[in-house]
This record gives C-alpha cells, structure tokens and sequence, in this order.
C-alpha cells in the first residue's frame, strides 16, 4: 500500500476515534442534568447529539480519507490545536445547520452553511499559509456564533442554547483526538521535506 493511502486509512481510524470521544463527551457533560429536574434536559440533548454524531460519521470518514491522501504528517501540537479548534466550530455550526433544516428555518441556516464551506475550504486549501486558513477558521467560528446569538435572541430556546454549548465542547474534544491521529498517520514516510519531525528511532533489540 502506498503512503499516502496508508496514511488515510489511517486519517479515517481516528476519525472514528473521535466520533466516539465525541458521544462520550456529549454523554458525560449534560449528565449533571439528570439528578437535576425531571431530567428531561438531559434526554433531549443526549438525543440530540447523538443522532448529530451518528448522521456526521460517514461524511467525516469520506472527507478524512481525501484529507489524509492529500497531506503530510504535522507536529503533534499544530495537529491537536488545529483538530480542536476545527472541531469545536464544525460541531457549532453543524449542530445549529442540522436542526435549523429539521425547523424548516432556511433562511436561518444560510450563515452556517457558509461557516461549514470556509471550513472545508480551510481544511483542503493545503497551497495556502496556515495563518491564512486558522484565520477562515476563526472566521467561520464568528459567523456561527454570531448567528447563533442572532437566532437565540429572536426565539429563545433553552434546549438549543445548551446543546449548541455541549456540541462544541464535545466536537473540541473529538477534534483533539483527531488531530493526534491527523499529525500521527502515515508513519514516518508521510513527513514532509525539511520537517522538524523526527522519524521513530528503531528499537534496540534485546541481548
């Protein structure tokens, strides 16, 4: 197997890994609220997000897969923060886009339509500067939640507010996952020329 075909297998392995960080997340952090009420805040959001995770996880591998045949490995540090960042501003805007459509809101669901387009144009335009693409990133953050205030301030929704919270901490959480697997796959044949990553050293073998 080549490479670069190793390499988004590989990409799309943690995708998955991150899927599940992500359910696990969207579980652990509304579960407060079930000791707290009748717990039905904590059904709704679990349901929500969870039927988020699992309506994303195909698309997420078919777009892991190009990622990873299309790019080289990364220092892990530069991997985690841009997997988290990204993750947390494509849970936001997928979040509130998803259920927008379900509301029949299509004027609403514009904006986070373009927020999704910036991020995938930041995650594929691989010829541009990573300052250039972590500033689309932010921009594609600020148009989601501008939106999303926007929209809280017209109708007011408690479950939506505390969901669009959740989704984002959860798809951070998942993106750093993401993000270790995105600077890891491939191994050492994947690192770019005159990269500051240094190749696994063998492993003495025993006497």
């Amino acid at each position: 197997m080549q490479p670069r075909y190793r390499r988004a297998f590989g990409c799309v392995t943690w995708v998955n890994m991150a899927i599940l960080i992500f359910l696990l997340a969207a579980f652990l952090l509304p579960l407060p609220f079930r000791y707290v009420g009748s717990g039905d805040i904590f059904s709704e959001i679990q349901m929500r997000l969870a039927l988020l995770g699992l309506v994303l996880i195909l698309p997420g591998m078919a777009l892991g897969a190009v990622l990873g045949a299309r790019t080289y490995r990364v220092e892990r540090r530069l991997g985690t923060r841009a997997g988290a960042g990204i993750g947390a501003t494509a849970g936001l805007a997928s979040y509130l886009l998803f259920f927008a459509l379900i509301e029949g809101l299509y004027l609403l669901a514009m904006p986070f339509v373009v927020s999704a387009v910036l991020l995938l144009y930041a995650l594929f335009a691989t010829g541009q500067r990573f300052e250039r693409r972590w500033r689309i990133v932010l921009f594609a953050a600020a148009l989601s939640i501008l939106s999303g205030v926007v929209a809280l301030v017209l109708d007011f929704d408690l479950l939506g507010l505390l969901g669009a919270l959740f989704c984002m901490a959860a798809a951070a959480a998942g993106g750093y996952v993401g993000g270790m697997g995105y600077a890891r796959a491939g191994g050492d044949d994947m690192i770019p020329p005159g990269a500051t990553i240094r190749p696994k050293e063998a492993r003495r073998k025993p006497r």
